[in-house]
């Protein structure tokens, strides 16, 4: 069974945490070598986001989902402890501000961003070329579509 730490660094997230535990859930089963997968989410705040981008990633700004596997790679999980996933990091204000300019419920993109954010964990990397972008997003469409929301791609991301 999947197990999920959610911690809610900031006040301003709602209670969102049963949903979240749902889509880590789903994503998890769709990929069956990673049932047991143990990921935490943490629900912060725009300027910690920003300084996680600033140091990790060298961009200066805030972003919705920020995923740290555990290692890097195809294969992120250890053979030693496939258990271990990584961390999902989002950040209250983009994610409120994104779900508004899209007029969707902040749970319903909260949750998208949970399924994009571990399946980055599991290996998916939409930067990597436009065949994995679409890869991902496939992914992504068919476990939202289990879980009852609809296609996010519909709308495209405004950055």
């Amino acid at each position: 069974m999947a197990k999920v730490l959610i911690h809610h660094e900031s006040t301003l997230w709602p209670p969102i945490d049963k949903p979240l535990r749902k889509a880590v859930k789903q994503t998890l089963s769709a990929r069956k070598e990673a049932k047991k997968g143990e990921v935490s989410i943490l629900l912060s705040d725009d300027s910690h986001i920003q300084q996680l981008n600033r140091h990790y990633r060298q961009q200066d700004k805030a972003t919705n989902v920020l995923s740290f596997a555990l290692q890097e790679g195809e294969q992120p999980a250890s053979k030693a402890n496939k258990r271990l996933l990584g961390d999902i990091v989002l950040a209250y204000q983009t994610v409120a501000k994104e779900a508004e300019e899209r007029a969707i419920p902040l749970t319903q993109h909260t949750v998208h961003l949970v399924v994009h954010g571990l399946l980055h964990l599991l290996g998916y990397d939409h930067e990597r070329s436009p065949a994995e972008a679409e890869r991902q997003e496939r992914q992504e469409i068919a476990i939202l579509a289990q879980l009852g929301v609809a296609n996010p791609y519909t709308l495209r991301d405004p950055a």
